[in-house]
C-alpha cells in the first residue's frame, strides 16, 4: 500500500448468514455504481472531492469473483489491510461480516469502541442454529472481548433474550427516538462504526431485507457521522439488498454514507 493512501475501501460480498432474504452479497457492486453515478458527484458535505483526492483506494472485493468469501478469508484479508494509520471501510454484505472484521481490527487497534447503528441489536446467541448469523455478530464480538465498549443506536426490535444479552455484555443501547448526542460525545479512539442500513426508516432505505418502521432519517444518520468526537479507525456499511431496492434509492444512500465516512477519516 502506498504511503499516501489514508483510507482503504473493500467489498465483502457475503450473505450466506442472512436469516430472511439473500441478496446483500450483491451490494458492493451496487454501492460502487452509485458512488460513480453521473446523477451526483464524489464531493462530501465538508467539501472534500473524493473524485480528485488520491488519499483513498478501492482494492476490490475479498475472495474470488462470484464466490462468497469465508469468515476466515475475511479476517485474514482485513488483517493484511488494517493498521493504525490506514482505516478500512467495508462495503457489505450482511452483518455477519462485522465479527471477522473486528477480530482483525482489534489485533492492530486494541481497546476498540464500537458505534453500532441498526434497527436490531444483533445479539442473539444463535439464530436458527447458526451462531454466525447476521443476527449474532455482536454476541460473538463481546464474548471474545474484542471491544471495550459497544454503543448501539437506533434499536427498535429488542426481545427479552436480546435485552438479557445486552445486560450481560454491558451494551449501551439507545432506541430510535432517543437523542444520541450525549452518548456520542463520550466516544473515544480507536472508534469503529458498524452501520446497518436498516437503522434508517424504510421510507429512506427500502432496499434492505428487514423493513423496520420508525427508524432514523438519512439526515439524522449523516449528522451522527459528522458529530463523532474522534476520527473513525474503521467502518462497515452493511445489509443493502439490491433485490429490494427501488430505483437505486438505497444504494445512493449507502454511497452517500460511504463518502461522508471516508471524508471524515482524512
Amino acid at each position: 500500500m502506498g504511503n499516501d493512501i489514508e483510507v482503504t475501501v473493500i467489498g465483502v460480498p457475503l450473505d450466506e448468514n442472512s436469516s430472511f432474504l439473500r441478496g446483500a452479497a450483491k451490494a458492493p457492486k451496487n454501492i460502487r455504481e452509485a458512488l460513480n453515478c453521473a446523477s451526483s458527484n464524489l464531493c462530501s458535505e465538508s467539501g472534500i472531492d473524493l473524485g480528485n483526492d488520491k488519499r483513498w483506494l478501492d482494492v476490490g472485493d475479498v475472495g474470488e469473483p462470484g464466490i462468497e468469501p469465508s469468515m476466515a478469508q475475511i479476517e485474514r484479508r482485513f488483517g493484511e489491510l488494517v493498521s493504525p494509520g490506514t482505516p478500512v471501510v467495508a462495503l457489505g454484505g450482511d452483518h455477519s461480516i462485522t465479527w471477522p472484521i473486528v477480530r482483525a481490527t482489534t489485533r492492530a487497534l486494541p481497546n476498540l469502541t464500537i458505534l453500532h447503528l441498526d434497527a436490531h441489536p444483533d445479539l442473539y446467541d444463535e439464530l436458527e442454529g447458526n451462531r454466525s448469523s447476521h443476527a449474532c455478530p455482536f454476541a460473538r464480538i463481546m464474548e471474545e472481548g474484542l471491544a471495550d465498549r459497544l454503543v448501539s443506536v437506533g434499536i427498535r426490535t429488542r426481545n427479552q433474550h436480546q435485552r438479557e444479552q445486552a445486560q450481560r455484555f454491558g451494551v449501551e443501547t439507545l432506541c430510535a427516538g432517543q437523542d444520541p448526542a450525549e452518548i456520542l460525545s463520550t466516544l473515544t479512539s480507536p472508534l469503529y462504526l458498524s452501520l446497518d442500513l436498516d437503522v434508517l426508516d424504510p421510507a429512506y432505505a427500502p432496499g434492505v431485507s428487514h423493513h423496520e418502521p420508525g427508524g432514523l432519517s438519512t439526515r439524522e444518520v449523516l449528522d451522527i457521522i459528522h458529530s463523532l468526537p474522534c476520527p473513525l479507525a474503521g467502518a462497515d456499511i452493511v445489509e443493502l439488498n439490491p433485490d429490494r431496492d427501488l430505483n437505486g434509492v438505497t444504494a445512493m444512500v449507502a454511497a452517500k454514507v460511504v463518502k461522508e465516512v471516508i471524508a471524515g477519516m482524512f
